[in-house]
């Protein structure tokens, strides 16, 4: 399916006989709290899940956000209502790369029907369409989360993949280029790895742009339709936005899906043998 649901699409399936479920994903780096922001509103019905404590496993050398344990993802899935069989909509504020980490992980998990809300929340409430501040509690799920339907890197592999294929590096030019570094202990970015800013996904209101457009975009950083392909961020939240967009533009899919390094940047700096390349060059 479309990995990118809009609006529209939304409203009427929240009125349908068979509604999705819901996820409200809201967060950022640095803070305030997504919580609080769901608490104030949110897509009725809409389940909220935290990046840090539902999403991501404990932080450490693996990555401030590392794969969550399956039990422990499936038991928290469950909670939020995500049966195997029903559709699933994950938002965050607007531009959809932190509902995209919900989206990957669902889809990792062994879940084949999820899909991002187009310009999030933003647009939902911009639209004038619903809103809640009632906490849902949701019938149990049934989902059965079977890890590894999608392919992971570690930071030899994601090295490898710098060579051999296309690395893709999500994050905004200036943590790239190692000029700042605002939360991991050394500036730069993988060798050999290009950047691919997530933000350039997505237009000035936040919407997934079309297909053909980011086709080129990724054309331009050296991806064809048979190369192998992968991405990181900071911590692996952001960097699966570029795994949708990829899917978007054609060059990425169940049949030839692109990896995600899981522990991204994170990961690679808590070893320091490792090499960090700076500048605008893959190096």
């Amino acid at each position: 399916m479309r990995p990118v649901i809009s609006t529209s699409e939304l409203a009427d399936l929240l009125n349908s006989e068979h509604p999705p479920t819901v996820l409200d994903v809201r967060w950022r780096l640095g803070g305030p709290s997504g919580r609080e922001s769901y608490h104030e509103a949110h897509v009725p019905g809409a389940v909220f899940l935290d990046i840090d404590g539902d999403l991501a496993g404990e932080p450490g050398p693996e990555g401030r956000h590392p794969l969550p344990d399956s039990e422990a993802l499936q038991r928290t899935l469950r909670a939020a209502g995500v049966s195997g069989s029903r559709l699933v909509v994950a938002y965050d504020d607007a531009d959809g790369s932190v509902a995209a980490r919900a989206w990957w992980l669902l889809r990792w998990a062994g879940h084949d029907r999820v899909a991002v809300l187009d310009g999030g929340f933003a647009a939902w409430r911009s639209e004038g369409r619903p809103v809640s501040r009632e906490t849902p509690r949701p019938a149990p799920g049934d989902v059965v989360v079977r890890p590894g339907a999608l392919p992971v890197l570690d930071a030899d592999g994601a090295a490898e993949l710098a060579r051999n294929g296309v690395l893709l590096d999500a994050r905004a030019p200036e943590r790239y280029r190692g000029e700042v570094e605002p939360v991991d202990p050394r500036a730069g970015h993988v060798p050999g790895a290009v950047n691919a800013p997530f933000s350039a996904h997505v237009d000035d209101a936040g919407r997934w742009r079309p297909p053909e457009e980011l086709a080129r975009h990724f054309a331009a950083l050296g991806v064809r339709a048979d190369t192998p392909v992968g991405a990181y961020c900071g911590s692996g939240v952001t960097a699966c936005s570029v795994l949708l967009a990829l899917e978007l533009a054609g060059l990425a899919g169940p049949e030839r899906p692109a990896a995600l390094y899981a522990g991204s940047w994170s990961n690679w700096v808590a070893d320091p043998t490792r090499p960090a390349a700076t500048g605008s060059e893959p190096g």
